[in-house]
C-alpha cells in the first residue's frame, strides 16, 4: 500500500473527508500473542474510520499523534465517544480530517494505519441501550392502512398530530451480514379456526434510517428539537425484518412483537449529522397545527428536520425500490422530541429508527408487504436483501451511508 494509493481518493468516493463514518473492526483468524503497532491484542475491536476502501485504526494513529482524545479512540467500541458530548465529537472529526488531508509528512503516517476493507471483519460498532421503531413515512401508512383497513381511512385519527412508535428489542441488533434466521410464531390464516405454529410464510423488510444517541439526559427533563446536534451522533441504515403473518395475528390491541423482535440488522457505519450538513431539508407540508414541542414551522427551529438521503433496496442483486428519505412526515428532532416529551430519559447507545420508508411511486416503496399489495411473494430461504443510500454533501459531493445486507436462513426444524 503507498500513500498516493491509499489516501489520494478520486473526486466522487462517497467515503472521502466530508464523510469520515466510524466504525468497529477486527483482524480476521487466529490471534494467538499478537499485538496491534501500539501495543494492543490484535484479536480485540478497535474503532476504525471509513476512508475510501480502507479503515483508518483511528486509537493507533490517534496514539502515534499524541491526540487528547486517544484513549477514547483506543476503547473497544463507540460508546464512550458517544458519551463525551458534541465538542469532544467536532474536535475527534477536525483531528481525523487533519490527519487525512494534511501535510505530506502526517499523510505518511497516517498511511500506516490504514487497513483494506477486504482484510478485516466489521462488528456491531456500539452496545445498543434501548431500541424505538417509529412510523413515520405518510406514504407507507397510508399504504399499509389500505391494505389491511380497505374501505376506511387509511390514516389513523393521531398519525399526524403525533410520531407513532413502540419500544423494540434491544438485544436482537445486529450488524450486516449477519444471517436471518426465519422466525416461528404463531399466525392464523383466514381460512384456519384456530391458530397455527410454525415457520413465517410472510417474511418481510422494512427499509429504514436510525439515529444513533450519543450524550444522554436526564430523567424527567424533554429534550426539545434544538437539541437534536447535541444528543445526537450519527445515522446509520436500518432492516427491520417483519414477520408479517406473526405480526398480523398478535398485534391487536398492544401492538408488534415477536413478528419484529427477532432481528434488526444495521450497517456497520455510523456517519455523524456534521456530515450531513448538505444533505438537510425542510419535511412535507404539515397538515394540521402541531403542538408547541412538535412544531417545526417557520421560526419554530434553528434548521430544517428533514433528510435528503437516497436509498437503494435489491433482492438477490436486483434493484426493486429506491425509497426517498425525504419524503417523511414525521423528522428525527420531532422523533427526539416526542420519544421524551413525557420525561423518559436518553442513554448513550439509544437507537431509534424511521420506520419504513416509502415515496409516493411505485418503484420507491420500502416494504415487500407494499410491493405486492398485500398479496407476495415475501422472502424466501437464501434471499439476500441489501439496502444502500448516499446523500448529498458540500460542493456537490455524495456522503455514502454503507451497505446493511441480510441473507434468510430457514427455520431450524423446518
Amino acid at each position: 500500500m503507498t500513500e498516493a494509493s491509499a489516501l489520494d481518493l478520486p473526486g466522487d468516493d462517497l467515503f472521502g473527508a466530508d464523510n469520515l463514518p466510524y466504525g468497529l473492526f477486527t483482524d480476521p483468524g487466529p490471534h494467538d500473542a499478537r499485538t496491534t503497532p501500539d501495543g494492543r491484542d490484535a484479536g480485540q475491536p478497535r474503532i476504525g474510520v471509513r476512508y475510501g476502501a480502507y479503515v483508518l485504526d483511528a486509537g493507533a494513529a490517534a496514539t502515534e499523534f499524541g491526540s487528547p482524545h486517544a484513549e477514547l479512540l483506543r476503547e473497544p467500541l463507540l460508546n464512550p465517544l458517544l458519551a463525551a458530548g458534541r465538542p469532544v465529537w467536532q474536535a475527534v472529526r477536525a483531528e481525523l480530517r487533519e490527519w487525512l488531508t494534511g501535510g505530506s509528512e502526517r499523510r505518511a503516517a497516517t498511511a500506516r494505519h490504514l487497513r483494506p476493507l477486504a482484510e478485516v471483519e466489521l462488528r456491531l460498532p456500539f452496545e445498543v441501550a434501548d431500541y424505538v421503531d417509529f412510523y413515520a413515512s405518510e406514504h407507507h401508512a397510508a399504504n399499509v392502512g389500505r391494505i389491511f383497513r380497505p374501505g376506511s381511512d387509511p390514516l389513523t385519527p393521531n398519525w399526524k398530530h403525533l410520531p407513532i412508535g413502540y419500544h423494540g428489542r434491544a438485544g436482537t441488533v445486529v450488524v450486516s451480514g449477519t444471517p436471518v434466521v426465519r422466525p416461528r410464531g404463531q399466525r392464523k390464516p383466514p381460512t384456519a379456526e384456530a391458530p397455527l405454529f410454525g415457520p413465517s410464510t410472510r417474511l418481510d423488510i422494512e427499509a429504514e434510517v436510525a439515529f444513533v444517541v450519543g450524550a444522554p439526559s436526564r430523567l424527567g427533563e424533554p429534550v426539545g428539537q434544538d437539541a437534536f446536534r447535541d444528543h445526537v451522533f450519527g445515522v446509520c441504515l436500518l432492516n427491520d425484518w417483519s414477520a408479517r403473518d406473526l405480526q398480523a395475528w398478535e398485534y391487536v390491541p398492544l401492538g408488534p412483537f415477536l413478528g419484529k423482535s427477532f432481528q434488526t440488522s444495521v450497517s456497520p457505519w455510523i456517519t455523524p449529522v456534521d456530515a450531513l450538513d448538505a444533505a438537510r431539508t425542510r419535511p412535507p407540508a404539515r397538515d394540521f397545527p402541531l403542538l408547541p414541542y412538535l412544531d417545526d414551522g417557520d421560526g419554530a427551529v434553528a434548521e430544517p428536520g428533514g433528510f435528503d438521503l437516497r436509498i437503494t433496496v435489491t433482492l438477490n442483486g436486483r434493484r426493486i425500490a429506491e425509497p426517498p428519505f425525504s419524503s417523511m412526515y414525521w423528522t428525527a428532532q420531532q422523533q427526539l422530541a416526542h420519544l421524551t416529551v413525557n420525561g423518559a430519559s436518553l442513554r448513550t447507545g439509544d437507537l431509534y429508527a424511521s420506520g419504513t420508508v416509502s415515496g409516493p411511486e411505485p418503484d420507491q416503496l420500502g416494504s415487500l408487504l407494499e410491493v405486492t399489495e398485500g398479496k407476495g411473494p415475501f422472502l424466501a430461504d437464501g434471499d439476500e436483501v441489501t439496502l444502500s443510500a448516499w446523500a448529498p454533501g458540500p460542493d456537490g459531493a455524495r456522503i455514502g451511508l454503507g451497505e446493511v445486507t441480510g441473507r434468510i436462513e430457514p427455520s431450524p426444524g423446518g
